[in-house]
């Protein structure tokens, strides 16, 4: 959780730069946007839906931190999949299926603008690529990278 809190402050306060270099450390892909945050937020569930992903799962902590009069910046992450991937991996891999749904983080920068953040898959199931049905986790984890990179350009072009 730390962590997670960590990258959330970096990614926020840093210059694209700095963004960039966090992605290529730890895995991560980050896209800044001249969107702001509820436009990028639905522009991201546009284009998992039109690249025949699923959302799976929703969560973020603003809109609760507001009902106990907090106030933060936008932040949500959702969980994106599909099943055919989810039969695949279980078949190779069942203990890789504690990595999904991959999720994606949109965060509101202090400008206005928002910027969205994700792991790659193949970052995500590389521990899981060894061994007996690693060929196959591997080759599921690097299709899903170039569908999650389609995903997060198309939420972010203007």
């Amino acid at each position: 959780m730390r962590f997670v809190l960590a990258l959330v402050v970096a990614i926020g306060l840093s210059s694209p730069a700095a963004a960039g270099d966090v992605a290529k450390a730890d895995g991560f892909e980050v896209l800044s946007s001249t969107k702001g945050y509820a436009a990028l937020l639905a522009d991201l569930k546009a284009a998992v839906k039109d690249n025949k992903m699923g959302l799976v799962t929703e969560a973020g902590p603003t809109e609760v931190a507001a009902k106990r009069g907090e106030t933060i910046p936008g932040n949500r992450v959702v969980g994106v999949f599909r099943n055919d991937f989810a039969v695949t991996i279980i078949r190779a891999a069942p203990e890789a299926m504690i990595e999904a749904p991959i999720r994606i983080m949109v965060h509101e920068n202090a400008d206005g603008t928002a910027m969205l953040a994700y792991k790659r898959p193949s970052h995500v199931f590389a521990p899981y690529t060894g061994g007996d049905g690693g060929a196959v986790v591997a080759e599921a984890a690097n299709t899903l990278d170039g569908l999650f990179a389609t995903i997060a350009a198309a939420a972010v072009a203007d």
